[in-house]
């Protein structure tokens, strides 16, 4: 302090300050100590500190001490003088500090791990591997709570690698760190077969918590593990034995922070007061095709201080700030955690780094220079005996840590048997084999929409499978997915299982991913079918991951009628019925709802959608109901059986079923009617089950659906018919809408008489 005021040399650099400053002591210690805690460089202007962005700090001109630590400058037209400060150690945090002399060589050898598998495979990116190395070795050197022999440790601490182009930064440290990604499987980074592909892929690599790589979708899925981790801790935990007690880390980019999904999940964590969160931002000043002031210039961290976020900027360079950030983040109590790293993206390739070129593998060309002048040898995939051995020692102290807690975790199984059963049941996922039968059946002269139907199951189903938990985006009131035996999720009550996602169509689906990952709740989700649109990149992301998510989706056709064709989705189920291992069911009647929800809730290997009308159904009584629930497992099965000579098949889904049989009874008894639920499971049964429905010897046959008549045409075949909506729909009400349409038993019958 006394030199700071009185103008004496610090590092030899001699400089003073303006006559006139007037700041007190306890005012600059906690200023000084504020920065030193962040890393980032200090400026002293007037005699008050200041933090700068490292970009900020190389732009000042004048002398520079040898080591970096700190330069003057000089205003223009004035006298007054600034020093900026970046301190090579802060011994603020308590406690034996890590080994930052080999933590600092592990960082530089996963950055050369990064330049050769980027530089054999001639494709990849540099830039956030090289730029947060110093985080991962942090992170996987020190802070993180894991187990590589045990990569699916329930109180494990989970790491999102929500920048997924970075890819190689997680498999670099992953492979230090221990877990199953061997020096073999870096050299083979983006190769047919391996199991380290160009974007990290949930099921494929271990270590890796969520597929990655559509920018902003890990830090939503960081959210949804953050709320599992949540309610896991309110359910299984006891007062004396704690079995979840463990944080979610994100690193995101610049790209993350401008994605809409990223938005609506932050401000949701931040309203559930999800302090087990942390999100490092690599603030790197760099996007893909320009520095990021080209597309931004809003001040990320005052946003984040609005919603309801801690934050804290740190250099990320900087391996003693960014240690000291993480522990005091493990501490927060009721907001999540934003760590705002400034880096220089692609750092230690000089000819690219802090520039967009750093992005991709433009830097490969420069790889041999750039590791000698890190101290690296020309071998390829090089890493030091040093490096090996501290991360033996680090996993071996991992796995000791994991022990201590498995001797907590046998000792609250003892004590709490009936908790033990009830953690097994939520690993193991699906539901009980019985749970078709433990949903009552409708009432033979039900009339209710498909919306009403499913409303009832879930409450039955919801009571065999005490792990389902639900949402809706402000729609409860419509979508009718409340599970009436619970409240609501909320930071007082982390136990209920009704969330309210608010109006976040995206986040929401990205978020139940992330509660799919986690593994120990099925998590559902609903909206408006329309509003499918708004979800659809997570919702593919989860038919990728073979993720069992169950969206909820209803007013499902023109049917929704005076909202208008803003609203009536009549293109959307055929649209989602096109993404792979997507199964899109849209049931008939309520008993066929009844066998959609078992369906769904015992498929364990990727996501089901409901298509639920608004408008009312009749309950297809003449079909006995265990032949209608039965049925939406095989994906289509026959509704009304001819009774003489098959010459003509009508199919229909949904509400439409109920009209293609009011038609056959018109058209006589060559007529048979097949309800087709879900083209996904139909398609997937054996040739003669699909003959044994559909026969080959039967050409006349017609389809209807009150949507696009596109994928209807793989079943009738060239000669058949489709009755189909091939346009926008209409505002009036629903009735008058599918039937000015072409939704109608005539058109039905119309289309069929040419075959009989």
């Amino acid at each position: 302090y006394q030199r700071r005021v009185h103008g004496d040399a610090v590092d030899g650099v001699d400089k003073s300050y303006h006559s006139s400053v007037m700041m007190t002591l306890e005012e600059e210690i906690e200023n000084e100590i504020s920065a030193m805690r962040s890393g980032l460089p200090i400026t002293y202007k007037q005699g008050k500190a200041h933090l700068q962005s490292p970009a900020a700090a190389r732009q000042q001109k004048g002398p520079q001490t040898n080591d970096g630590r700190a330069m003057v400058f000089k205003s223009d037209g004035s006298k007054q003088e600034a020093l900026v400060i970046t301190p090579k150690s802060l011994p603020i945090s308590r406690g034996p500090q890590p080994n930052f002399s080999v933590l600092q060589k592990a960082a530089n050898e996963a950055r050369g791990l990064s330049m050769d598998a980027v530089h054999k495979c001639s494709s990849g990116h540099l830039g956030l591997p090289l730029g947060c190395a110093e985080i991962g070795a942090i992170l996987f050197g020190q802070e993180l709570r894991y187990n590589p022999m045990e990569p699916k440790w329930i109180n494990r601490d989970r790491f999102v690698l929500s920048a997924g182009h970075g890819s190689m930064f997680l498999y670099g440290w992953l492979h230090l760190s221990g877990y199953k990604v061997s020096l073999d499987d870096v050299k083979n980074f983006r190769v047919f077969g391996s199991i380290t592909p160009g974007h990290p892929e949930f099921h494929e690599t271990p270590g890796v918590e969520a597929t990655t790589g559509p920018l902003g979708q890990g830090i939503s899925n960081a959210v949804g593990y953050a709320l599992s981790q949540k309610m896991a801790a309110q359910r299984w935990n006891t007062p004396t034995h704690q079995i979840f007690k463990n944080n979610i880390f994100c690193l995101c980019g610049d790209g993350c922070m401008q994605e809409g999904i990223a938005m609506e999940a932050v401000s949701f964590a931040a309203h559930q007061k999800l302090d087990n969160l942390i999100l490092i931002y690599d603030s790197n000043e760099v996007t893909l095709d320009a520095m990021a002031d080209a597309s931004q210039s809003e001040d990320t961290g005052k946003r984040f201080e609005a919603i309801g976020w801690s934050v804290t900027t740190i250099d990320g360079h900087n391996m003693a700030a960014i240690w000291n950030v993480l522990k005091e983040a493990r501490n927060s109590t009721g907001k999540p955690q934003l760590i705002i790293a400034k880096t220089l993206i692609g750092k230690g390739i000089p000819e690219v780094a802090g520039t967009q070129k750093a992005h991709g593998e433009a830097g490969t060309k420069f790889v041999a220079a750039a590791k000698a002048n890190l101290g690296l040898p020309e071998t390829s995939f090089y890493v030091s005996d040093e490096t090996r051995a501290y991360f033996r020692d680090h996993s071996s102290k991992q796995q000791a840590s994991y022990s201590s807690w498995l001797d907590i975790y046998e000792a609250w199984r003892r004590a709490n048997p009936a908790l033990a059963t009830d953690l097994d049941i939520a690993l193991k996922g699906g539901g009980p084999d019985d749970l078709l039968d433990s949903i009552p059946q409708f009432p033979v002269d039900a009339k209710i929409a498909t919306r009403k139907a499913g409303g009832d199951v879930i409450q039955a189903v919801a009571n065999k499978v005490p792990h389902l938990i639900t949402g809706s985006a402000d729609l409860f009131g419509s979508t009718l997915n409340y599970i009436a035996s619970s409240k609501d999720f909320t930071p007082s009550s982390l136990n209920g299982r009704n969330i309210r996602f608010g109006i976040r169509e995206h986040g929401m689906c990205g978020i139940m991913n992330g509660i799919a990952y986690d593994g120990f709740f099925r998590p559902s989700g609903a909206t408006f079918l329309v509003f499918a649109d708004y979800c659809r990149a997570s919702i593919r992301v989860a038919a990728l991951s073979h993720l069992p998510c169950l969206y909820i989706f209803t007013h499902d056709s023109a049917g929704v009628g005076e909202d208008g064709p803003t609203h009536q989705p009549v293109e959307t189920v055929t649209s989602l019925r096109v993404i792979p291992n997507l199964d899109v069911i849209r049931p008939a009647d309520p008993e066929e709802t009844a066998g959609a929800y078992a369906a769904a809730i015992l498929r364990t290997d990727g996501p089901t959608l409901f298509s639920l009308s608004r408008q009312a159904t009749r309950n297809l009584s003449e079909i006995p109901s265990n032949i209608r629930r039965q049925g939406v497992f095989f994906g289509a099965y026959i509704a009304i059986k001819e009774t003489s000579s098959l010459k003509c098949i009508i199919m229909a889904t949904g509400t439409e079923v109920a009209i293609a049989i009011t038609a056959a009874k018109e058209l006589g008894p060559n007529v048979r009617v097949v309800s087709v639920p879900s083209m996904f499971r139909f398609d997937k049964q054996s040739q003669s089950y699909q003959n044994e429905i559909l026969p080959k010897s039967c050409l006349g046959r017609v389809a209807i659906e009150a949507g696009v008549s596109g994928l209807w045409w793989k079943y009738v075949g060239l000669n058949g018919k489709v009755i189909g909506i091939d346009r926008f729909g209409l505002s009036a009400p629903g009735d008058k809408v599918l039937t000015s349409l072409g939704i109608n038993a005539q058109s039905v019958i119309d289309a069929a008489r040419q075959f009989l």
